[in-house]
């Protein structure tokens, strides 16, 4: 049956190869279980309900994902666009933002997602995906490496903030640092003797030593899932029209919408190229997966979390030898089973924004996906230049998108500048001019 529905054969995978990929995937992502509640509690939701609908909404766009694509991806609410929509978005216990009610903020989530449906289910995400010439795709992919490695060593704590240099290199003595560099030299090691289950096999690893150097604690093992009444179903569903004929928050609905197209095609561009998935310098099944994408982002609107979206992270599970939708479908049971097992799912995914266990498996993943740089064209101006602005923006301005946006306008600039303006796709110079815009705008 399974070789039936996932072609395991096919892609010279096996069952036992996919479900530690999607284990793998699970212990990456898990923070996302902690750290969205979290953010969301400061716009005055209800801490448990938030979890409980990260969880579902994780699952169930998932499970999607892995049937309909058979694509290793996963899916949980987006890390950038949570912050977005608690302190910039909705009332919050700072005094930040435009202040507005968490159930209009999730409205406004609900009737972007649908936004995110229809152009997708018409083709036009598909298309600007694939109207990327090589060059780009392949920065995005170096970029997000870049990016996540970054986010690992945030994470990890060997790198800090630093009023002159915006960072710096943290103090070594550190068990934070200490258990991350560990965590790092194992997973490296285990990966350069090519033992599968290397990164899975460094989270436990680390597991164990934060035990006992007290960095993480006990919590026990069973718990009962909590209420998710208080968000169930509470977004402001009887004034989406107001919402929408509000002209102040038109670009609010806006900027949803293209920060969650740009961090979905980034993304499954990226995962793409790792997973081996690209033909012709295209996904297959691109518009299948974003679909799923947008539908998950109206889903979780429902249960009451913000966007959900593809994640980077699934790269640790690629790295593990996942290449079918069985490594997703097993990444949403056990956020399933988190539902049960909070307290133990929380001695691995919890202390964000440091938390050593799971930081190495960023920054290892993250190194393993610089391999794409060798398909760039470097000796053609017109393709390193943008293709190097795409991969040094995202780290820097820790955006996905902006990475992808300075690429767009350097690209299109300099296509323009040296008469060779039909290179590329004439949608590239549209979203030029959208990029140039939003910062103009400020947005």
């Amino acid at each position: 049956m399974l070789e039936k529905l996932f072609g395991i054969k096919a892609h010279n995978t096996s069952v036992r190869r996919e479900l530690v990929a999607g284990f793998t995937n699970f212990m990456t992502i898990s923070y996302i279980i902690f750290v969205q509640p979290d953010f969301l509690s400061a716009a005055y939701m209800d801490p448990g309900a938030v979890m409980f609908a990260t969880c579902l909404s994780s699952a169930i766009a998932t499970f999607f994902m892995g049937f309909l694509t058979n694509y290793p991806v996963v899916l949980a609410p987006g890390m950038g666009l949570n912050a977005y929509f608690a302190f910039e978005i909705c009332r919050n216990n700072l005094g930040l933002g435009l202040g507005l009610p968490w159930q209009q903020g999730l409205g406004i989530v609900f009737i972007a997602g649908l936004l995110f449906f229809i152009l997708s289910f018409v083709g036009i995400r598909e298309a600007i995906m694939n109207a990327l010439p090589n060059s780009l795709q392949n920065a995005i992919a170096i970029g997000i490496g870049l990016f996540i490695a970054f986010i690992g060593l945030q994470m990890s704590g060997i790198i800090a903030n630093h009023s002159n240099t915006l960072v710096t290199l943290s103090d070594l003595d550190n068990k934070n640092v200490l258990l991350s560099i560990f965590g790092i030299v194992v997973m490296l090691a285990l990966l350069a003797r090519k033992v599968k289950g290397a990164i899975l096999m460094g989270i436990l690893a680390s597991t164990v030593v934060g035990l006992l150097l007290g960095v993480t604690s006990y919590k026990g093992i069973i718990a009962l899932p909590p209420d998710p009444r208080p968000t169930l179903f509470a977004f402001d569903h009887h004034d989406l029209f107001a919402i929408v004929t509000q002209l102040k928050l038109i670009p609010v609905i806006f900027v949803f919408f293209a920060i969650d197209m740009f961090d979905s095609i980034g993304t499954l561009t990226a995962i793409g190229y790792r997973a081996q998935l690209m033909e012709a310098g295209k996904l297959t099944k691109a518009r299948r997966a974003l679909i799923t994408d947008a539908a998950s982002t109206v889903g979780g609107a429902c249960l009451g979390t913000s966007t959900v979206t593809c994640y980077i992270e699934s790269a640790a599970g690629i790295t593990e030898g996942g290449r079918t939708g069985l490594t997703a479908i097993s990444t949403g049971f056990f956020m399933l089973l988190a539902l049960f097992f909070e307290p133990l799912v929380r001695i691995i995914g919890g202390g964000y924004p440091i938390n050593p266990i799971i930081a190495p498996a960023l920054i290892v993943v993250g190194g393993l996906m610089l391999r794409n740089i060798t398909q760039i064209d470097w000796e053609d101006i017109t393709e390193s230049i943008p293709a190097f602005l795409t991969m040094l923006m995202m780290p820097l301005s820790f955006s996905i998108t902006d990475g992808i946006g300075f690429g767009i306008i350097s690209l299109a600039f300099l296509k323009l500048v040296t008469g060779r303006s039909k290179e590329v796709h004439p949608v590239i110079y549209y979203f030029a001019l959208f990029f140039i815009a939003c910062y103009i705008g400020g947005l």
